[in-house]
């Protein structure tokens, strides 16, 4: 139980730890001053969301979202979201590409090689099916959280621990909705797919306690460090260099090492999920299915990193806050009480 909780948190997180967010650029996107309460609400509803999202998909022993999808939103407004999920998962791995390509320019790569020999890496996850994708998270994740976090600490050290914990005047408050809405869809995509894959209730407590706190714990710890630097973010790509320029280039190098990490983990994820959606539309072996769709996406990454970000995320976040709403109060109006109170009447 314990052993597949952990992986479940790892996929999770894996999902949602990507360029946009181990670069800084999407938390400083949506969080920033005054977001301590921020984040500790977009802790707890995350948190609601994952194990709502996990209970359903154990229930119905789901291989993708549509069914997940019909019974939050009803069977009209699942065909809507099936759309708005497709192209969530096809332009965020399309970012990740873009990240591949921004994060290894820094050692004047070319941008178009490490784009392409990034989308060559995912490929090669899906070489035994979807199997490597689960089994590569249970790997990498820890490696990446501990690196990313590594990095922070240190950074908050060298400032003598900056943390604030002032609950007043935090007016950012409702970015923890918005926020908590963009990181609902992926995780409604990848859950969907191991529904039939889960043995015990057991195992949905460990993934959503632990993927909530973890990302809660994280987005604090980042948040706070880049408050020390806003004034220099505006001229970077990738906001967690400005941290490491003053420190040996080892440094740089690990957090090169570290978003790639990022960046291939939340790739692979949105092209599992693409896999598992359109399973019965694309014939095929997995890894022929995955060259096809980041073949189509690899000419799209010339938007840019940032620019895709600044105008993609705060869209999809707006987009869904509907379907965090259906979660959020699906167990209010599928108490078991309810439906024994209804079939009495």
């Amino acid at each position: 139980m314990w052993a597949n909780g952990l992986k479940w948190m790892f996929l999770i997180v894996g999902t949602l730890i990507g360029a946009g967010y181990a670069s800084g650029r999407e938390l400083w996107q949506f969080f920033g001053a005054e977001s301590n309460v921020a984040i500790f609400l977009f802790t707890a509803l995350f948190t609601i969301s994952c194990f709502v999202i996990m209970n359903l998909a154990f229930t119905q022993k789901t291989t993708q979202y549509v069914p997940l999808l019909t019974t939050l939103v009803g069977p009209k407004l699942a065909r809507a979201y099936d759309w708005i999920i497709l192209s969530y998962l096809f332009s965020t791995t399309t970012i990740m590409l873009a990240g591949a390509g921004a994060t290894l320019e820094v050692y004047n790569i070319p941008f178009w090689l490490g784009m392409t020999g990034t989308a060559a890496m995912v490929v090669l996850l899906f070489l035994k099916d979807t199997q490597g994708m689960t089994t590569i998270n249970a790997y990498l994740i820890p490696v990446l959280i501990l690196s990313l976090v590594s990095i922070l600490l240190v950074f908050q050290y060298s400032l003598g621990f900056t943390f604030s914990l002032d609950l007043s005047h935090q007016q950012n408050w409702p970015s923890a909705i918005t926020f908590t809405s963009l990181n609902i869809l992926p995780v409604v995509a990848v859950v969907s797919a191991i529904g039939n894959q889960m043995k015990h209730k057991g195992e949905i407590w460990i993934a959503a306690i632990g993927s909530g706190v973890l990302m809660g714990s994280i987005s604090y710890l980042y948040n706070e460090s880049l408050l020390q630097i806003a004034g220099e973010i505006m001229f970077y790509e990738i906001p967690l260099f400005v941290i490491l320029k003053q420190y040996p280039s080892i440094m740089v190098i690990a957090m090169s090492v570290l978003l790639w990490l990022a960046i291939y983990t939340t790739a692979g994820a949105g092209i599992f999920g693409l896999i598992s959606r359109l399973r019965g539309y694309l014939r095929g072996e997995s890894w022929l299915i995955a060259m096809f769709l980041l073949a189509i996406m690899a000419p799209l990454t010339t938007f840019g990193f940032s620019s895709m970000i600044a105008v993609l995320y705060p869209l999809y976040g707006a987009v869904n806050l509907y379907i965090l709403v259906c979660i959020i109060l699906y167990p209010f109006f599928h108490h078991p009480s309810l439906n024994r109170n209804k079939k009495a009447d």
